[in-house]
């Protein structure tokens, strides 16, 4: 790997994210790109900054990433962003964690089926529409740019049994979607800024209960 592709990802340095993941990322970057010709996974106008706009975008959510966890659920995951990207990089820090990819298109499960047999990581893809699901396990929900975030939390509500924490991006209009949420939910969380957007935030929430009426 080239040297100007290295320091593209030396924002996830103080991440703590390995470089031994760097050439992972940039094997994804060359399949997510030859992939995009064919079907819509990412814009086209963000392939120049593929690695900025989408890999350390998802990847500085590590630090939100409890390694007690074992499975992660990534709901509307598309072309794998954040679910692929957090799979590589936890292939080292902790190799057990399981990833479920939720994706509705057949074309986009093909891809991320093919990513997934091509690095090697441990993840399931289901080609299902994830607003039809009953009853999923799992310890971490993850999204970006699915839904907004109160029919993320909605969906986590209704269509999971069991999990213990959601990461959601937010964007702009942040403080509108977090208010919005805790007048009709209660729940703990934490937020930090993006490192890719000065507009953007990631948050955390756990202990999510319904307020009653």
């Amino acid at each position: 790997m080239i040297d100007s592709n290295i320091l593209e990802y030396k924002n996830l340095e103080p991440l703590n994210v390995s470089r031994e993941t760097f050439p992972q990322f940039e094997a994804y970057c060359e399949l997510l790109k030859k992939e995009n010709r064919k079907i819509n996974l990412i814009s086209k106008s963000t392939e120049k900054e593929i690695r900025k706009r989408h890999i350390v975008d998802c990847a500085q959510t590590i630090d939100f990433i409890d390694e007690n966890y074992n499975i992660c659920t990534d709901i509307g995951s598309g072309s794998g962003l954040p679910g692929i990207v957090i799979a590589i990089i936890m292939r080292i820090k902790k190799p057990g964690m399981k990833f479920h990819l939720y994706e509705k298109s057949f074309r986009k499960c093909e891809f991320l089926f093919s990513v997934k047999e091509k690095l090697d990581l441990n993840a399931e893809v289901y080609q299902k529409d994830i607003f039809k699901e009953r009853n999923l396990e799992t310890d971490l929900i993850i999204t970006r740019a699915f839904k907004p975030l109160p029919i993320v939390l909605d969906l986590a509500e209704k269509n999971f049994k069991k999990f213990k924490s959601v990461i959601i991006f937010l964007g702009k209009n942040k403080k509108d979607f977090l208010k919005k949420a805790l007048s009709n939910w209660s729940f703990t969380y934490k937020e930090k800024k993006s490192i890719t957007s000065s507009e953007s935030k990631i948050i955390k929430i756990c202990n999510l209960k319904k307020n009653e009426k």
